[in-house]
């Protein structure tokens, strides 16, 4: 192929000098920040106060996963609570709803920590740490009726 005429930073397909704006994807541990893009292309780190922001972000979407698993709680215990004064006949129907939402409940916990995965997955210190320190404070804010064990082993 002929490549005359055309700026050789510009086509540098080794990933290095030509487009410094472009998201990097390590695989390997790193601190490194520059060009950090956590999950989707629009989540691009540019400068410190963004980098600052989006671990700030990261922290609140940790404490949002404990706020839900909390949440889900409630309603299962509320469910519960409800079904066992219910006379039988209407128990099978009320029961049958409240799996329904329970299980709408079941499928967003799990896609918020599939979602909480891929971010701790950008393999960025700084990022893991926002990540494990949401989870941390999630779980002293919302967590006092759960167990410190986990069931679900992805977040």
């Amino acid at each position: 192929m002929n490549h005359a005429g055309h700026d050789d930073a510009a086509m540098d397909h080794g990933g290095r000098g030509a487009m410094p704006d472009m998201c990097s994807m390590s695989m390997l541990f790193t601190w490194d920040t520059r060009n950090l893009c956590i999950v989707f292309r629009q989540w691009h780190i540019r400068t410190t106060p963004g980098l600052i922001l989006s671990l700030a972000a990261v922290v609140l979407l940790a404490m949002g996963y404990e706020a839900l698993r909390a949440l889900s709680r409630a309603y299962e215990d509320g469910i519960n609570q409800r079904l066992s004064v219910m006379p039988r006949r209407n128990r099978e129907n009320a029961s049958k709803r409240g799996h329904v939402v329970k299980a709408v409940l079941y499928g967003v916990q799990n896609f918020y920590a599939f979602m909480l995965m891929l971010i701790f997955m950008t393999y960025n210190g700084w990022v893991m740490i926002a990540v494990s320190l949401g989870a941390f404070l999630g779980y002293l804010v919302f967590g006092h009726s759960t167990s410190a064990t986990k069931d679900n082993a992805c977040h």
